[in-house]
């Protein structure tokens, strides 16, 4: 779009601004729902999100592909403006926001017979499911560029720089949606509602561009059809080979190096939905500002040499490493002793602006370059964004799954940004001499500093603390470290557990109380393995469910005897999603452990917190089968959440404070559990089970260790506020999103 039109034209260039800003929208918002909703279908593992991601730029690439192919085409032989062909793709969409949820429905039944996660069949069923559910959405989505160029070039023949203008809006509304979905949205509305909300602006574009097509009718062709032809090869074919393959290259390295960031980045920004939103927030607005940059030099008609901005975008992808640097960052000294300070939040500033160079780099480079290999023409600007997509698709998978189950985020960010350092060394020719000898020198510096100078976080750990093991999958990096009882469990850096009572009266409790003995036991979320160990101890059937492997894997690191639990024919721990494997088991057991990742507000906790998993629960509880639910701790309105959700799910609940005045006990049943003194639940517990509670040393006996818990019983009823709508719900998780609760400017 030249940026000397005026009237009409400047009107409906504005007009055009609104639309792909309202697309940008809505896009990110489906993006960022529909991974939730897949979570709590599939399961909350990493091959369900990078699935998620893979389909989602698939579809993106496929459709700007397609979209530039067939648009003139359409044109030509309906006779109608392209922008009747964007108002259809547009509403394509909105009708994708309530058909995925039921799509995803279907799939979840369709997987339950796949095995566990970890099995190649699982993930094989897994991406096609979600394919079938996703792909033909954004499939309309990544269509929407070139149709809309394709109706640019109606309106402006001469335009060559339409897709950097359509990309600047439509970054900008997906900077937008991404924050105002985190914040407000979910928190207000609910995920189905918040697709409806998307929904509705897909139909409002598809309105205005309707109503726009009508407006501004379709001209003439103002140049012989072959001028189009001929801008889109104004370079040569091996510039447009090179053109390509940078596209290619920055997008799978960027798109990696998001990966990476999110598992490097939890130390300071931590597990909360709003934590994977600020990084998604950050990258935007730097790419915003990266192509408002580039825009406002089209201007001016002055562009940046390409060999420029390649060096300066090699060298700003070492940032990062320095940034999240734990000996510059001084939130992680302070998050290993486990204690948080008031420099928290100027710690989360600095590691995110680590990021804001290369993605303004980014946003500079990328519309520039399709820009000039497609000079305005829809069917090459397609192919080009579909290249960088591509890009951007491969990216993320080679990260999750072959650089972070090997090496360390620092060795991973390291590696991704080499084919950066490539591209200088192809483009540099262009340089001066001195402009080279420069560039190659702060090049290697940071690649060297990055290399040799740098420190991570299990680095740092390793040399403070003898005995640190590190193990990396493909869902996280665990860290175990510390002596005797003080041994620490850190998965991508967040603390999990300890070896503390309380993982022993998970267990214990509940089976107690249980009438008669039990004889099968479930626990979710293995952690160090406390509760798994101390539920054999009473010699019954124990399943244990865990996430991440290598959590299992580390298990021998806390408990000497691990190897003879692990050898032990009743017991055995499997690798799935905890609510997943109970969706796909025949199994009953008569107790359920349930210890939810810390703290209560981390991403996808409230799962193990719903209404709709109590559900589930109650399928897989044999008759006068107890549910144990741990609460960490947390607001007073959370605590209100919880307790709803599982009163109104079981109607008999016990609350017993922790042991260390940390935490809840909920026990829950269909049936009343009777009460009893510490001396009769000290009767019914065999002899192994007794020593296993007493084994760290207290001073009180056994029943008197158990009346210290039973006499911090509370009565459900005195903390249940009944006229607060507090609830945790699959659609609604009221615990993960609290911001505008804690800013006091909603209340439910």
């Amino acid at each position: 779009m030249t940026q000397s039109s005026h009237g009409p034209v400047w009107t409906t260039r504005r007009t055009l601004f609104v639309l792909f800003f309202l697309s940008g929208f809505c896009g990110l918002v489906y993006q960022m729902v529909w991974t939730r909703l897949a979570f709590a279908s599939f399961g909350i593992i990493t091959p369900v999100l990078s699935v998620v991601i893979s389909v989602f730029m698939l579809g993106l690439s496929l459709g700007a592909w397609a979209g530039g192919r067939v648009v003139a085409g359409l044109v030509r032989r309906t006779g109608f403006s392209a922008i009747f062909f964007y108002a259809a793709a547009e509403f394509a969409i909105g009708l994708g926001a309530f058909v995925v949820p039921k799509l995803f429905g279907i799939g979840e039944h369709v997987l339950l017979a796949a095995g566990q996660t970890d099995s190649f069949r699982y993930l094989f069923l897994s991406a096609a499911v979600l394919a079938a559910a996703i792909l033909p959405w954004c499939v309309f989505m990544g269509a929407t560029f070139p149709l809309m160029m394709a109706y640019v070039r109606e309106q402006e023949p001469a335009s060559t720089e339409s897709f950097s203008y359509l990309y600047l809006a439509n970054v900008l509304g997906a900077m937008f949606g991404t924050i105002i979905a985190a914040v407000v949205l979910v928190e207000v509305l609910g995920f189905r509602h918040t697709l409806a909300f998307a929904a509705a602006g897909n139909f409002i574009i598809t309105a205005l561009a309707v109503d726009l097509g009508r407006r501004c009718p379709r001209p003439a062709p103002a140049q012989p059809a072959g001028a189009v032809a001929a801008a889109a090869v104004a370079v040569t074919a091996s510039g447009n080979r090179l053109l390509l393959w940078i596209l290619f290259s920055t997008g799978f390295s960027a798109m990696a190096m998001e990966v990476v960031w999110t598992r490097a980045f939890t130390p300071v920004l931590k597990t909360q939905v709003y934590s994977f939103a600020l990084i998604v927030f950050t990258y935007l607005g730097a790419t915003f500002f990266g192509s408002w940059i580039y825009r406002h030099e089209l201007a001016g008609k002055t562009r940046r040499s390409l060999a420029g901005v390649l060096v300066a975008l090699a060298v700003a992808a070492f940032l990062p490493i320095v940034t999240v640097d734990p000996r510059f960052v001084p939130a992680v000294p302070d998050l290993i002793s486990g204690n948080y300070y008031d420099g928290e939040k100027a710690a989360i500033l600095v590691v995110l602006a680590g990021i804001c160079p290369l993605c303004a780099i980014l946003g500079y480079l990328t519309p520039s370059l399709i820009d000039q290999y497609a000079c305005g023409n829809p069917a090459a600007a397609g192919k080009a964004y579909s290249v960088n997509v591509v890009g951007c698709i491969l990216g993320p998978l080679f990260a999750s799954y072959v650089l972070l189950p090997l090496l360390s985020e620092r060795m991973a960010m390291i590696l991704l940004g080499l084919p950066l350092l490539a591209l200088c060394l192809v483009c540099g020719q262009t340089l001066t001499g001195r402009q080279r000898a420069a560039s190659a020198l702060a090049a290697v510096g940071a690649l060297a500093w990055c290399l040799f100078g740098a420190g991570d976080f299990a680095g740092l750990l390793a040399k403070r603390s003898q005995g640190t093991r590190v193990r990396r999958d493909y869902a996280a990096e665990v860290i175990s470290y510390g002596q005797s009882r003080n041994r620490r469990l850190l998965v991508n850096g967040v603390g999990m557990t300890t070896l503390s009572p309380e993982t022993k009266f998970m267990a214990h409790l509940p089976m107690a109380f249980h009438q008669p003995r039990p004889q099968s036991v479930l626990i979710i979320c293995f952690g160090m393995g406390t509760s798994f160990r101390s539920a054999l101890s009473w010699d019954v059937p124990t399943t244990a469910v865990e996430l991440v492997p290598s959590v299992r894997d580390a298990f021998d690191y806390y408990h000497d005897d691990a190897a003879l639990c692990l050898a032990n024919p009743k017991g055995r721990i499997i690798i799935d999603d905890g609510r997943r494997f109970l969706k796909r088991t025949r199994e009953k057991y008569d107790v359920m452990v349930i210890d939810p990742p810390p703290p209560v507000e981390a991403a996808g906790s409230s799962l193990l917190y719903s209404k709709e998993f109590y559900a589930v629960v109650k399928e897989h509880l044999n008759p006068g089968g107890i549910l144990q639910i741990w609460f960490p701790g947390g607001s007073l309105p959370t605590l209100e959440a919880v307790l709803h959700s599982l009163y109104e799910s079981f109607p008999h609940v016990r609350c017993f404070d922790g042991v260390n005045n940390f935490g809840i006990h909920f026990l829950a049943s269909s049936d009343p559990i009777p009460p009893a003194t510490g001396q009769e639940l000290a009767a019914r517990m065999p002899p192994k089970a007794q020593a296993d509670l007493l084994e760290w040393p207290h001073p009180l006996d056994l029943p008197g260790y158990l009346n210290l818990v039973l006499s911090n019983e509370t009565r459900i009823t005195d903390v249940l506020m009944p006229g607060l709508d507090y609830r945790i719900t699959d659609d609604r998780p009221f615990n993960e999103y609290f911001l505008l609760r804690q800013w006091r400017l909603y209340s439910p």
